[in-house]
């Protein structure tokens, strides 16, 4: 986990809630998310959808 954490640059011990998923292809999703941000193809748009239980 912390692996993961130090990769991604995350610190959640730094908010009063943090969870993160059990998804085994999570990386893999935060690594396409993050190249859109990073590197936009031309006319794209980017939407967030944040799940609540």
């Amino acid at each position: 986990m912390l692996r993961i954490w130090r990769a991604f640059g995350l610190q959640p011990w730094r908010t009063e809630n943090f969870k993160i998923s059990p998804d085994p292809l999570l990386i893999d999703k935060i690594r396409d998310v993050v190249g859109l941000y990073l590197a936009p193809p031309a006319n794209a748009a980017v939407f967030a959808v944040d799940e609540k239980p």
